[in-house]
């Protein structure tokens, strides 16, 4: 890693639909061997079902469940002194996007609806409502935390 240079973050494409940043990231994310493409279409499906559910907008849906998702704390292993502690470690807010992006597509890939754009609408909704594994595996995390708060004096 060079010394030299600050670290430049570009700033990513909007999507031409919502123009937003989250979404665009989100389809990044679903986006497997660079078809990015299908994963738009899946991604755009998934709301079109929302907004078909809800009889409402589906970006407040999509942006409620990023924020049900994604974890304040977790814990990072430590090793001091031989030994290896869970370290309980607050998340910052661009990690706690990356982390519900990853926690929801995977709990939607978990689901047993028949396509998945059907399992991605069925997920964002339960997360938002503040259901679902994505939240399930949030609340674990919470309580890993919790149960090793005692360590909290080795994070650095």
């Amino acid at each position: 890693m060079s010394r030299k240079k600050e670290i430049v973050r570009r700033e990513p494409v909007l999507d031409w639909k919502y123009q937003s940043i989250a979404v665009s990231k989100f389809i990044n994310g679903l986006m497997r061997k660079g078809k990015k493409s299908t994963a738009e279409n899946i991604f755009y499906r998934a709301m079109d079902l929302i907004r078909e559910r809800t009889k409402g907008e589906p970006l407040p849906v999509f942006d409620k469940a990023m924020k049900n998702v994604g974890p304040v704390v977790h814990v990072k292993s430590r090793r001091v002194g031989g030994s290896t502690y869970q370290v309980p470690v607050e998340v910052r807010d661009e990690q706690q996007r990356a982390i519900a992006i990853r926690w929801i597509i995977g709990a939607a890939k978990g689901r047993t609806e028949k396509t998945m754009y059907e399992r991605l609408a069925a997920e964002l909704l339960s997360a938002s409502r503040g259901e679902g594994s994505a939240v399930r595996r949030r609340d674990e995390a919470y309580r890993m935390a919790e149960a090793n708060r005692a360590f909290a004096h080795y994070r650095w």
